[in-house]
């Protein structure tokens, strides 16, 4: 059987155009497919140089397969649960840094690079004071980076239109402008001139982005079957859900450079994109916290399997749909369709999510994901958003630790757990919600100023409480 490489597939090359720090499963099943669908249906001609952004990584075996990997999409696709491959081919080499810096150094005097992308993980923008611009390579990425522009601002002579763009996808908040902040930073201790900060002020793009897709890596308990029904080896196989989201934050100019919508991609250019990380965190998060307490304690154990159940399913769509997108205020169109999505992406028969595995932390969890809802619908509505209080109720219920005579593996702060352990030891119902709504480390505020929260939260709880989740909820949803 042939291992997977360009002498044994038949595939294109490109031009090297993009430079992407991160070779991981995300990347390739994320920012790489897109490129490739960009490729093909576009003829955008973007070839990938991926560099591996730390000492450990999978470069060696990327190039072994000359950069190529099957890439398999399973979810829900159009109304029906779809599993699909095929080979990604826009990574032309892999380049480790640390063996070679000249090598990655050498990609500056490339004169059709454009853009930069990278997902170096959460803590990978980050300033680290010990970088210099000698090092060969710098430690931290964004080190990495700023010595990459500064070879190029020099090998082009600032030529404005050799500057880059940049696109991360690092998961924190206003990604670039955080490493456009560190690289500036850098110019400054590495002495770079003031020549070089107005190249990158004004020749360069650093935009901001939220993405969105789960990507549940390389499928190691099924591969003898993969390679069976593949008819070749690739030890990088990646697997990922069929929902994709990239926003990216930027000029008009990044849109007119992706030709992101003559095929069909969920890419959303804007110059504001809080509208969109709103959306995100009150639907698809704010849905999975409102699911896990109600579903956990109705006698489910999966996703899924909650959205298949008739009364835990329609709970949760009426929550979406009738009590959080009210508070959003992108068109009814647009969240109507995430949302619907985001259904299809809790119905993904490819993907088994536990419910406890999502429970972690769930009070602050409710309070950044599930409170700016409530608080927004009584603003709006001037009344109470009965699902989402239910799922207070019920979340509280859930911190009593016990479901059927088990207990429940509750994973939170320790002085939340000792909170609801010293509450619940009480006994009074009652107490115990009014104690809770009270508590302002956990939600910032005082929740029983708000007219008949305390009320509806009490008797919902006690109604979970005594009579069990499946009654409760079957009496709610009456």
């Amino acid at each position: 059987m042939n291992n997977l490489n360009r002498k044994t597939a038949n595939v294109k090359t490109y031009t090297e155009r993009i430079i992407q720090f991160g070779e991981g499963n995300f990347l390739r099943a994320f920012a790489d497919w897109m490129i490739h669908e960009m490729n093909k249906q576009a003829h955008f001609d973007a070839g990938v140089v991926a560099v591996q952004p730390i000492d450990q990584g999978l470069i060696k075996m990327l190039n072994d397969q000359d950069g190529l990997y099957t890439l398999y999409l399973n979810g829900i696709k159009n109304g029906k649960a779809i599993s699909e491959h095929e080979i990604i081919d826009c990574i032309q080499r892999g380049i480790n840094p640390y063996e070679n810096y000249a090598d990655y150094l050498a990609n500056a005097e490339n004169p059709d690079l454009r853009f930069v992308i990278s997902n170096t993980t959460e803590a990978g923008i980050a300033y680290n004071a010990n970088d210099k611009l000698e090092d060969a390579p710098q430690s931290s990425f964004p080190g990495k980076l700023t010595a990459l522009l500064y070879k190029r601002f020099q090998t082009f002579g600032a030529a404005s239109d050799k500057g880059l763009i940049v696109i991360p996808c690092e998961l924190i908040d206003r990604n670039g402008d955080n490493l456009k902040k560190i690289i500036l930073q850098y110019a400054e201790d590495w002495n770079l001139g003031a020549d070089f900060v107005e190249w990158i002020n004004d020749d360069n793009i650093f935009c901001n982005t939220l993405v969105d897709r789960i990507v549940p890596g390389y499928p190691r308990d099924k591969m003898d079957a993969i390679t069976k029904e593949l008819g070749y080896k690739d030890n990088l196989v990646v697997e990922g859900e069929q929902f994709h989201l990239w926003v990216i934050e930027g000029p008009e100019a990044v849109k007119e450079e992706l030709p992101a919508e003559a095929c069909g991609l969920n890419i959303v250019f804007t110059d504001n994109m809080e509208p969109y990380r709103t959306r995100k965190v009150r639907i698809l998060n704010g849905a999975h916290t409102s699911l896990v307490p109600v579903g956990y304690l109705y006698g489910i154990d999966r996703v899924r399997e909650s959205l298949e159940d008739e009364v835990v399913g329609g709970f949760l769509r009426d929550a979406i749909f009738n009590e959080i997108c009210p508070t959003l205020d992108l068109p009814e169109d647009e969240l109507n369709q995430f949302a619907n999505d985001v259904i299809d992406r809790f119905r993904n028969p490819y993907l088994e999510h536990a419910l406890i595995s999502i429970s972690l932390n769930s009070t602050s969890k409710y309070k950044t994901r599930v409170l700016p809802s409530v608080l927004e619908y009584i603003k709006r509505k001037g009344e109470l958003p009965q699902r989402l209080l239910f799922s207070l109720a019920a979340l509280i219920a859930f911190y009593k630790g016990e479901r059927n005579g088990e207990a429940i593996p509750l994973k939170d702060d320790q002085s939340a757990l000792d909170f609801f352990k010293t509450q619940w030891a009480a006994g009074n119902i009652a107490d115990v919600a009014k104690a809770t709504l009270q508590n302002q480390d956990f939600w910032g505020v005082d929740l029983t100023q708000f007219e008949g929260l305390l009320e509806t939260v009490t008797t919902n709880l006690e109604n979970i409480v005594n009579n069990g989740m499946q009654a409760a909820l079957q009496d709610f949803s009456k």
